[in-house]
């Protein structure tokens, strides 16, 4: 057993580092646009692959093995967004530390937000982790105050001029108001998943970072993580699932949040 185990653990290893990348890059892709593309693009390969193999057919074989590296670099376009985040991660500084935001600030924030569910006053609110929302901030105006929700209330306003765009908050404070955030493009069965929802999947896609909406329709409280969406929380459900990600990096329960492309209400 001990020289089974001293020859082959090297292919132990490379087993266990595949793997990894597997669930990896299908966590990062599921429920992309691009994932259904790959999904027809394997079909199709797989199909002609066993079919020429059985009837020996040279020319569509010779034809797959050329075209392998031009599908290699196509992928790589249709995956771009899920790519770069991805490696924006990698290359984060949360890898080292943690963006905590404390205990009376996130107080704040829900309160906020609990608040503005009972005006129906839809807001949109991006809390910063590891990737830098410099590019994001600079298109809305620059703030530097303490998180209150006096303050929340009163930038989200109807009749303010930075109701519209979303806030960035950091470190307990919030940083930026009135943003224009990236609104996700990604393929949702739902036609009633509005823009400031789909802002936040936008946002959460090509960052790391948190976003929390209140629904103007409905006051229903949203959080949004890597893309994924959770709807219709209650706050001290939204508060606990902020903490675990700023703690822990995910919601505890993470295997039962939900995919943004179902079981979406309406209202958004």
């Amino acid at each position: 057993m001990w020289e089974f185990v001293e020859a082959h653990w090297r292919d132990g290893v490379e087993i266990l580092i595949l793997s990894a990348l597997a669930y990896h890059g299908y966590f990062f892709l599921r429920a992309t646009r691009g994932a259904r593309i790959l999904t027809g693009l394997l079909v199709l390969l797989l199909s002609l692959t066993i079919i020429s193999d059985f009837l020996k057919l040279e020319v569509i074989t010779w034809l797959l093995q050329r075209l392998s590296v031009f599908l290699a670099i196509g992928l790589v376009v249709i995956f771009q967004p899920e790519l770069r985040r991805m490696l924006a991660e990698l290359g984060s500084q949360r890898l080292f530390s943690f963006n905590k935001t404390d205990e009376a600030s996130l107080d704040s924030l829900i309160e906020a937000m609990v608040e503005l569910s009972h005006k129906r006053i839809g807001a949109l609110i991006a809390i910063k982790r590891g990737i830098d929302m410099r590019q994001f901030a600079e298109t809305g105006v620059e703030l530097d105050a303490l998180i209150s929700s006096e303050l929340l209330n009163t930038i989200f306003h109807p009749k303010t001029p930075l109701h519209d765009g979303g806030v960035i908050v950091e470190q307990g404070r919030i940083v930026a108001a009135g943003c224009v955030f990236p609104v996700s493009q990604r393929e949702v069965r739902n036609r009633a998943v509005g823009l400031r929802h789909r802002a936040a999947m936008g946002v959460t896609e090509e960052t790391d970072a948190i976003a929390l909406v209140v629904s103007e329709e409905t006051g229903a409280l949203s959080l949004c993580f890597r893309g994924k969406l959770d709807h219709d929380l209650e706050p001290d459900v939204l508060k606990q699932y902020v903490n675990d990600i700023l703690t822990f990096g995910m919601p505890q329960d993470e295997e039962k949040r939900q995919d943004p492309a179902r079981d979406m209400g309406s209202g958004v």
